[in-house]
């Protein structure tokens, strides 16, 4: 399957809920996806996970499902070419 990279940013009470953190375990528990989940300033987390599409999928699918932490009002998502450059799924 291509390679591909997802960048994402998750509306609602997504912050000191350690939405960060289990989207990472997320990430891990999927396999072979990298990049990183950072807070933003105006309340959002933004998500970047770069591995195949079906993988960058699955973690999508999870972050619009009813699992996470906190409360998810909106998502939206923007595919693109990998970059590279990410050594595994971090919290930044």
């Amino acid at each position: 399957m291509a390679p591909a990279r997802l960048t994402v940013w998750v509306r609602g009470r997504v912050q000191g809920v350690g939405f960060r953190w289990f989207t990472r375990a997320r990430a891990l528990s999927v396999g072979g996806v990298r990049g990183f989940a950072l807070n933003l300033d105006d309340g959002r987390v933004q998500v970047v996970a770069e591995g195949t599409r079906r993988d960058c999928e699955q973690l999508l699918a999870w972050l619009r499902s009813d699992d996470t932490p906190g409360r998810v009002t909106g998502v939206t998502e923007i595919w693109a070419t990998p970059r590279g450059g990410y050594a595994e799924f971090d919290i930044r």
